[in-house]
């Protein structure tokens, strides 16, 4: 029998990769339900090629989709939308597995329900932990859900911590002999800008990721370390560790994913050439392995390793998201809202690079913090965040 899998996000860069590895196993896996929030001719694609069951969209979108479903006699296939058609498919009792991916806040609800449902879920969606961690994790203990980690860099620690380490104790502290956590980041297109450079930097530039084939938000975020920030926030709440476990190392060939060092002076690393498809094989299969179009490593083509500490003048962003991980509470909510505001102004050209972690900054000294006790009042401090980031771009300038 083949695992249905539902792909919340399915026409992005992890949604892509995902429907790549599934293409290899047609005998494992099938494709019973994606959304995806504009991109309908690439939608069209995906439905004729896959025939899933339902596909969600939003409102303003489900009439044009039908007419084209008509078109090519996809009549069969159910048409939801908005968040609650999201909340419809994650949790659906025919899905398996749920694949996270889609980008940013909008992600969170569908996400929890598929952990509320119990299912195996690929978590590409990092900034639904940001926001939720812990009631997330609470979520996964109590229902059952199988939470993966299918960024690279999570993935690498997972694969290189003890093979039990998610049922240790949950205590902050590091387990079974781990004595910290290597995260490791490419630096992203502007290591080596001086500050004045940073300036000019324009969004064509910021997007350009030089290892990575990613959507526009994640490679902004790449290229102020806040993507590094949030994954950091992140590997808090999935190896239930505390920040200052947690060292960035800059690492700009992208080849060792993440690291976990030992008690006893041993370094574990995950190595593999740059593809998504790895990871995610890797999380739809485990604890077995699927094999991926992937090319193995090369060492010899390699040759040589370059490690250095992150800049955090120059990116102030990573030093942020710490302090927004050791103040708890909302304020990795307040963070991860107020950052994607900026980085929608800054695609916009309404605010200059440099100005995103002035932005996110500005939010989290102006937002009250408190206990993130359930989910209304992590939706509540989001979208006030989100206005007071919008109020002080205008106020900039932008």
């Amino acid at each position: 029998m083949t695992q249905a899998v539902c792909i919340l996000g399915v026409t992005g860069s992890i949604g892509q990769s995902t429907l790549k590895v599934l293409e290899q196993h047609p005998d494992q896996y099938n494709v019973f339900a994606v959304s995806a929030y504009s991109r309908l001719d690439e939608l069209l694609k995906i439905c004729k090629q896959h025939r899933p069951k339902v596909v969600v969209v939003p409102n303003e979108k489900a009439l044009e989709l039908k007419e084209l479903f008509n078109q090519e006699n996809l009549i069969n296939i159910e048409i939801l939308t908005d968040q609650s058609g999201l909340i419809a498919i994650a949790e659906h009792n025919d899905v398996d597995i749920v694949m996270a991916a889609i980008v940013g806040a909008a992600g969170l609800l569908p996400t929890l329900a598929a952990v509320k449902a119990g299912k195996r879920v690929l978590l590409a969606n990092k900034e639904s932990l940001v926001m939720s961690g812990d009631i997330m994790m609470q979520a996964a203990r109590q229902h059952g859900a199988l939470l993966l980690p299918v960024d690279s860099e999570h993935n690498a620690i997972f694969q290189s911590l003890p093979h039990d380490y998610l049922d240790a104790e949950r205590t902050g502290q590091p387990q079974l002999g781990v004595s910290q956590i290597l995260l490791t980041a490419s630096g992203g297109p502007f290591l080596n800008h001086t500050l004045d450079q940073l300036k000019d930097v324009t969004p064509q530039q910021a997007c350009k990721h030089p290892n990575w084939s990613m959507g526009q938000k994640i490679s902004v975020d790449s290229a102020t370390l806040m993507n590094k920030g949030l994954e950091l926030i992140e590997a808090c709440h999935l190896f239930s560790i505390s920040e200052h476990f947690v060292t960035v190392v800059v690492h700009p060939q992208s080849i060792i994913h993440s690291m976990v060092q030992y008690v006893d002076g041993s370094t574990l690393a995950q190595m593999g050439n740059p593809d998504m498809c790895t990871p995610i094989a890797h999380a739809l299969a485990w604890p077995k392995r699927l094999k991926t179009d992937v090319p193995a490593l090369n060492l010899f083509d390699v040759a040589h390793l370059n490690f250095q500490s992150p800049d955090t003048i120059r990116f102030p962003a990573l030093d942020l998201a710490r302090q927004a991980m050791r103040a708890g509470g909302l304020a990795p909510t307040v963070l991860n809202a107020a950052n994607e505001v900026a980085v929608a102004a800054f695609l916009k050209q309404q605010i200059g690079f440099t100005q995103i972690p002035e932005v996110v900054d500005y939010a989290l000294q102006n937002v009250q913090n408190a206990k993130a006790e359930n989910i209304d009042i992590i939706l509540h401090t989001d979208m006030i965040a989100r206005q007071i980031a919008e109020k002080h771009i205008v106020d900039i300038g932008g």
